[in-house]
C-alpha cells in the first residue's frame, strides 16, 4: 500500500511541547495543543482525517507573522483554515492549524462607489453580503454554506455557489490580497502592469524574486497554460496560472485564489461587489430522470437566468426519511424525478416575472417534435407566492446536508470526494448519461444536486471506506470517473477544490508540461514545502488518511441509551456528524446557542460530536474515554436544548450524547451540588408543596435567599420560582369529588412537575380548553414525574426508573388507547424521544410515544371541527427548543393563526434558559443571558404592553420574566382567554 495508511494516529513531533510554549509567548491569540483541540481539528467535511500538531487562533495580522516566525524556527508545517467545511481534505493535515474565524473576522471597509470591500479572512460570507445589501450590492459567490463559510476559506477553495452564473467564481471577485508567505514575506498582490512588474523585480528582495519567478513561469508556459486548462465556467482544479497571462493582467491575487493554503496565508482581501437584483422570480422544471435535465441546459441558458440549479428525488426522499420540515414542501414541485430551479432577477417584480414568463411561454409553444432535445417538454411551475418560492429553495439548500444518512435510516450513503466535477454546460447531458452508467456499473448510489447552469455536478456516493475491497473499489472508481470527465474536456473540481481527494488525479487532467509549471509555482512560493504539505503538489494518495479506512477500529462502549437509529452504537451516533458546519451559524435557527455566544469550535455541535467520535477512536489523542476532561469541558456549556436534533442535517443529538457521557463520567463520583438541587427538583417540589408558604419565605427572604442560592448552585441574579399555594393535582382532586362537569371522549392531562407545583393555572386553563372542545379530562393517579431534569446531569439509571413508574401508572390509559396531552414541552419530549431510546423494546413505551400530544397537536388532530375561539391581539411567540426539535411547531403556528392573532415569531433560537442550565451560577448563567439577549429579550422589550407574549416552556417564561419583567402566557392560557373574550362578545 502507500505507507500512509499506518499513520492513522502519528505521534506528536518531538518539538511539539517546546513549539507550543514558544507560540504562547509570541502571540496574543490562543494557542491550543491539547488532545481535545487536536481531535476537533482532525476533521472537516471530507472523507479524510489527520490529527494536527496544534491550533493557533491569531488575533491580528501581527499574530500571524509572529506565529509563522516561531513555526519556521522549528520547521513546523502550517495551514490556514476557515470554517472547516472543506470537502477534499485541504483543511486537515499534520500541521499547525491557523484558525482565523474567532478573531480575524472584521469587514475592514466597504466602498459602494467603487463596489469593493476589504475583509479579514474570518469574515463570514453572509456578513459581507448583509453589509453590502443596503447599497443594492452583494458578494456574488454564495456556496451552500454561505451563512457560515468564511471568505478566507472561499478564497482558498475558489468557491462558487448558486449565483456564479451571475457573478462567477470567487477568483472572479477578488481584486487584491494581502498575504504572508511561510518565510515571512508580507505583501499586497493584485493586477500588475508590465511597468510595475519590472519595477517590483528591479527592487529585488524576496518580493522581487517571487515576481521574477512568476514572470518566468508565465513566459515559459504561456501557450501550455492556454491549451492545457479547460475553458469552462467551473474549472477549479489546478493553480490559476491563467491569471498571470498578459490578457488577464498578470493578476497575482487571482493566481493565488484556489491554492488551498499551499502557497501563502491570506491576511486581508479586497473583494469585488456586484449588483444584487432586488426582485427574484422562480420557475421549476420537472424531468423524468437526471440526464434529461442536463440535455436541456444549453437551450435554457438563453433565457438569462441568474441561477440555474438542480436537485433530485433522492434529496427529497432523504428529507422525508429524516423528517425534515422541508420534505412537506416537495408537494410544491412539479411532476418529475429531477428538477431544475431557474431564478430570474430584476429591478422590479414585473421585470423579474416577465423574464420567468418568457420561459413559460416558450415551453407552452413547443410540442414534442419541436422541443430542442426531441423528448416531451418538462413539467413546470411558476411561483408567484414568495413563501412557496422560499420553500422550494429550502429543498435545494438542504441537498448537501441531507445526503448522508444515519445507519438506522439507510446506512452510510452520501460520502463526498467525487463531489463536484464540471464540464461545459453544452456537454452536460451526455456527461450525466455516461456518469450515471459508471455509477450503475460500480453498484454505487449517488445523491445528485448541483449548478447545472455552469455544468457543475455534485454527487454524494455511498462508498464503502471500511473494508479493503471497498477502498480498492473506491480508488478504481475515482480513476475511471476522472478519465470520464477529462474525456468531456471537464474539470475534476468545479467548486470545492482538489486538496487531498483529487490532486493525485491531476496528471490525468493536465499535460506533463503544465504539471511542471504547477510544481515550479509551488516551489517559488513555498520552497521548503511547509505550507499545507502534500496537498495539491506531491499529494497524499487519495486512499490515505481516510476518516474510516481499513485501520478504523473504534471502540463500541456499553451505554444506557439504546441508540436504535444508529444500530445500537454510540460510536455511530456521534459519527453522524460529517462536518457540514450548519451549527457554526452565528444567527438564525436553534443550533447552536452556545457557539453563537462563544464562537468556539468546542462549543459547536460539530466540535462536540468530533470530540465524542475521537473519544471512541482506539488510538486517538483522547485516551481517557468517558473520563475525558476535554470532552467534559466541551459539553459543560451545551444547553441540552436539542436544537441540533431539530436543525442538524443528520440529526446529531448532543443533548442525548451529553447525558450518556455524564452518566459514565460521574460513575462512582459525587456530582456537583446543582445536580442534586436542580436535577431532583420533583423531590424538593413534592416536599415544598406541603408547606409552600414557609418555603417561599425562606427562598425569597432578604439575606437568606442568597444563602439558599449559594447552597443550590443557583446564580444569584436569578429569581427562584415560587411554589404554588395549591398544586394542580389537589385542585383537580377537589373538583373531581364534586363530580364530572362534562361527558365526551376521555383525554389524559399530564400534570408535570413544573405546571403542577409552580404554575397550576396553566393546567386549569388547559382543562377549560379541553372541556370546551368536548373532552372529558382525566389525570393520572399518584405522583409521577418524567424525570426531565435528570438527563441534564447524566442520572440515566434513575431516569429509567422514573419512566418505568410512569408506564406502570399509565398502563390502564395506554391499554385503553386514551391520548395524553402534555403542557410542558420538555416533559412531553421525554415521552416522544428519550422514552423509546431508553426502553426501545417496551410496548407500553411505544404506546405512550404514539399517544402523547402537545395541546395544539391534540386540538388540531382530535378536534378538527371545534370552532376555535377568536382573539384579535398582537402576539410574540417563543417556541420551546424541545418543542421545535422533537414535536415540531407547525400545529401551534396553525392554531394560533386560527385564533386570529397577529403573530410575530422572531428567529430567536433558544431562549438561553434551557431548563436548569440558565439557573446555574457562573459561566452557564452568562451564556444563558447572552443567548437570550441575542434576539429574544430585545424583541420582547420592544413589544407594546398589550402584545401577548406566548411561551409554552417553563424555562422560556422564566427567562423572559428575569430578562424583561414581562409575563409570558402558555398556549392554554391564551385559548382560555380567547374563550372568555368570546363569551363576553358572542358576536
Amino acid at each position: 500500500m502507500t505507507g500512509y495508511a499506518d499513520m492513522r494516529n502519528p505521534p506528536q513531533p518531538p518539538y511539539a511541547e517546546e513549539l507550543r510554549a514558544a507560540l504562547g509567548r509570541a502571540v496574543a491569540g490562543e494557542v491550543r495543543f491539547g488532545p481535545g483541540d487536536r481531535a476537533m481539528y482532525a476533521h472537516e467535511a471530507s472523507i479524510f482525517r489527520q490529527v494536527p500538531v496544534g491550533v493557533v487562533l491569531p488575533r491580528d495580522a501581527g499574530d500571524v507573522e509572529a506565529a509563522l516566525a516561531v513555526c519556521r524556527r522549528f520547521g513546523a508545517p502550517v495551514l490556514g483554515r476557515g470554517c472547516g467545511t472543506s470537502l477534499a481534505g485541504q483543511s486537515v493535515n499534520g500541521a499547525v492549524v491557523f484558525d482565523f474565524t474567532r478573531h480575524m473576522d472584521a469587514i475592514v471597509g466597504l466602498d459602494p462607489e467603487r463596489r469593493t470591500a476589504r475583509v479579514q479572512p474570518g469574515v463570514i460570507c453572509d456578513a459581507l453580503r448583509d453589509a453590502a445589501e443596503p447599497y443594492g450590492l452583494t458578494f456574488g459567490p454564495d456556496p451552500a454554506t454561505h451563512d457560515h463559510a468564511t471568505l478566507g476559506g472561499m478564497i482558498g477553495n475558489n468557491s462558487c455557489g448558486t449565483h456564479s452564473a451571475m457573478a462567477g467564481k470567487t477568483v472572479d471577485n477578488i481584486e487584491e490580497l494581502e498575504i504572508v508567505t511561510y518565510d515571512g514575506t508580507r505583501m499586497r498582490v493584485g493586477p500588475t502592469g508590465e511597468a510595475e512588474l519590472e519595477r517590483i523585480i528591479m527592487a529585488g528582495g524576496r518580493r522581487g524574486a517571487i515576481y521574477a519567478g512568476l514572470r518566468r513561469i508565465r513566459d515559459a508556459y504561456a501557450q501550455v497554460i492556454r491549451d492545457g486548462m479547460p475553458d469552462i465556467p467551473r474549472r477549479v482544479s489546478g493553480y490559476n496560472l491563467d491569471a498571470l497571462l498578459p490578457e488577464n493582467g498578470f493578476n497575482v491575487a487571482r493566481a493565488l485564489v484556489g491554492s488551498e493554503s499551499t502557497l501563502a496565508l491570506t491576511l486581508e482581501a479586497t473583494c469585488r461587489l456586484v449588483e444584487s437584483p432586488p426582485h427574484r422570480s422562480l420557475v421549476v422544471l420537472g424531468y423524468p430522470d437526471i440526464p434529461s435535465s442536463g440535455y436541456d441546459v444549453p437551450w435554457l441558458l438563453g433565457f438569462g437566468a441568474i441561477g440555474l440549479e438542480f436537485t433530485s428525488r433522492h434529496v427529497v426522499d432523504n428529507l422525508r426519511a429524516k423528517r425534515f420540515p422541508a420534505a412537506r414542501d416537495a408537494r410544491l414541485l412539479p411532476p418529475g424525478e429531477a428538477w431544475l430551479l431557474m431564478e430570474f432577477g430584476g429591478r422590479t417584480r414585473r421585470e423579474a416575472d416577465a423574464a420567468a414568463r418568457a420561459l413559460i411561454r416558450a415551453l407552452a409553444t413547443l410540442g414534442v417534435r419541436s422541443y430542442p432535445n426531441g423528448h416531451a417538454p418538462p413539467s413546470h411551475r411558476f411561483y408567484d407566492d414568495p413563501d412557496e418560492a422560499a420553500a422550494v429553495w429550502e429543498i435545494r439548500s438542504n441537498s448537501a446536508g441531507t445526503s448522508r444518512m444515519p445507519v438506522g435510516l439507510g446506512g452510510h450513503g452520501g460520502w463526498p470526494n467525487w463531489e463536484d466535477a464540471a464540464v461545459a454546460p453544452e456537454r452536460l447531458g451526455p456527461y450525466l448519461r455516461d456518469f450515471v452508467h459508471l455509477l450503475d456499473r460500480y453498484g454505487y448510489d449517488g445523491v445528485f444536486y448541483g449548478h447545472w447552469g455552469d455544468g457543475c455536478v455534485h454527487c454524494r456516493i455511498d462508498f464503502d471506506l471500511r473494508t479493503a475491497e471497498g477502498v480498492r473499489k473506491y480508488r478504481r472508481f475515482m480513476e475511471e470517473a476522472a478519465d470520464l470527465v477529462v474525456s468531456y474536456g471537464g474539470s475534476l473540481s468545479g467548486e470545492h477544490g482538489d486538496g487531498h481527494g483529487r490532486a493525485e488525479l491531476w496528471p490525468r487532467m493536465f499535460p506533463p508540461e503544465l504539471m511542471r509549471a504547477f510544481e515550479e509555482f509551488k516551489r517559488l512560493w513555498d520552497p521548503e514545502g511547509r505550507l499545507n504539505p502534500h496537498k495539491l503538489i506531491d499529494p497524499y494518495p487519495l486512499d490515505a488518511h481516510l476518516r474510516e479506512g481499513t485501520a478504523y477500529r473504534p471502540e463500541q462502549p456499553a451505554t444506557v441509551f439504546a441508540f436504535p437509529q444508529d444500530g445500537g452504537s454510540f460510536t455511530e451516533a456521534a459519527g453522524r456528524c460529517f462536518g457540514v458546519g450548519t451549527c457554526r451559524r452565528t444567527g438564525g435557527g436553534f443550533m447552536c446557542p452556545s457557539f453563537m455566544v462563544t464562537r468556539e469550535e468546542k462549543h459547536s455541535t460539530r466540535g462536540r460530536a468530533r470530540l465524542l467520535q475521537e473519544m471512541c477512536e482506539a488510538t486517538g489523542p483522547i485516551r481517557d474515554r468517558w473520563r475525558s476532561d476535554e470532552v467534559k469541558e466541551s459539553l459543560d456549556l451545551c444547553l441540552a436544548c436539542k436544537g441540533c436534533r431539530g436543525d442538524c442535517p443528520v440529526r446529531v443529538d448532543i443533548a442525548t450524547y451529553k447525558a450518556e457521557f455524564l452518566h459514565h463520567y460521574y460513575a462512582g463520583r459525587l456530582r456537583p451540588r446543582q445536580a442534586y438541587a436542580l436535577g431532583l427538583i420533583d423531590v424538593w417540589a413534592r416536599l415544598a408543596s406541603r408547606v409552600p408558604g414557609p418555603v417561599n419565605a425562606v427562598t425569597h427572604a432578604p439575606g437568606l435567599h442568597r444563602l439558599v442560592k449559594l447552597a443550590a448552585g443557583v446564580a444569584p441574579e436569578r429569581d427562584v420560582p415560587r411554589f404554588a399555594r395549591r398544586t394542580f393535582t389537589r385542585m383537580f382532586a377537589a373538583r373531581a369529588r364534586r363530580g364530572p362537569d362534562t361527558a365526551g371522549p376521555p383525554v389524559l392531562l399530564w400534570p408535570d412537575t413544573f405546571v403542577n407545583h409552580f404554575e397550576p393555572g396553566i393546567a386549569v386553563a388547559a382543562v377549560k380548553v379541553l372541556e370546551a372542545a368536548g373532552f372529558r379530562v382525566l389525570i393520572p393517579d399518584g405522583a409521577l414525574c418524567c424525570g426531565r431534569p435528570l438527563y441534564d446531569y447524566g442520572m440515566l439509571r434513575l431516569a429509567r426508573r422514573y419512566l418505568r413508574r410512569v408506564l406502570d401508572g399509565l398502563r390502564p390509559y395506554l391499554e385503553a388507547g386514551i391520548p395524553l396531552v402534555g403542557l410542558e414541552p420538555s416533559c412531553l419530549a421525554v415521552f416522544r424521544d428519550e422514552l423509546t431510546n431508553l426502553l426501545p423494546r417496551d410496548l407500553d413505551a411505544r404506546r405512550l410515544h404514539a399517544q402523547s400530544f402537545t395541546l395544539s397537536e391534540f386540538l388540531t388532530g382530535h378536534a378538527p371541527d371545534w370552532p376555535v375561539p377568536r382573539l384579535r391581539r398582537a402576539a410574540l411567540v417563543q417556541p420551546h427548543c424541545h418543542h421545535h426539535a422533537v414535536m415540531g411547531f407547525d400545529a401551534d403556528r396553525r392554531l394560533l393563526r386560527a385564533v386570529g392573532l397577529d403573530l410575530e415569531i422572531p428567529d430567536a433560537g433558544c431562549c438561553g434558559m434551557a431548563g436548569s442550565f440558565g439557573y446555574e451560577a457562573g459561566e452557564r448563567h452568562r451564556v444563558s443571558m447572552a443567548a437570550g439577549e441575542r434576539v429574544l429579550l430585545p424583541a420582547v422589550r420592544e413589544c407594546p404592553p398589550d402584545t401577548l407574549i406566548i411561551a409554552d416552556g417553563f424555562s422560556c417564561r422564566g427567562q423572559i420574566a428575569d430578562g424583561t419583567g414581562r409575563t409570558a402566557l402558555h398556549l392554554a392560557e391564551v385559548l382560555a382567554l380567547a374563550i372568555r373574550e368570546q363569551r363576553k362578545d358572542p358576536t
